[in-house]
């Protein structure tokens, strides 16, 4: 019988409040530009040249180590959360003030919105490939 796996937590810094979210950690290996990166009518990573290019961020909660900055990488985010692929949650090494106006926006029209919390990059690790919870409060456990 294998022994229970310890829990693990961590306490995010909440950037753009929304609902709990949970899902399968995405842990990108490398920064992404929303705008032209991810495609948001399935949301898949669709930039040929990143690492985990083809894999879906619908429903997981992403991780990133950063973005590569575009003005419309808000307008991507709303679009994938009106259509229904967002991540579950977002979190992040650096706030994105332009990526996070997606979902400010997506919560202002009334639409429901997965969290953005920051926390340090050396903690992402931990989490990888494991069923991950975002609560409200910020905190994020496995």
């Amino acid at each position: 019988m294998t022994p229970p796996r310890e829990k693990i937590f961590a306490r995010g810094q909440v950037l753009v409040a929304g609902s709990a979210g949970q899902g399968e950690a995405l842990l990108l290996t490398a920064p992404i530009s929303f705008w032209g990166g991810v495609d948001p009518a399935s949301g898949r990573i669709a930039d040929v040249r990143h690492p985990q290019h083809g894999l879906s961020i619908a429903g997981k909660v992403l991780f990133l180590p950063g973005t590569i900055g575009s003005s419309s990488a808000s307008a991507v985010l709303l679009e994938l959360v009106h259509a229904g692929y967002e991540p579950a949650a977002i979190v992040l090494h650096e706030p994105d003030a332009i990526l996070l106006l997606g979902l400010i926006v997506a919560r202002e029209m009334g639409w429901e919105t997965p969290m953005a919390v920051k926390l340090e990059r050396k903690r992402f690790e931990a989490f990888r490939g494991l069923i991950v919870c975002v609560g409200e409060d910020g905190v994020i456990a496995a």
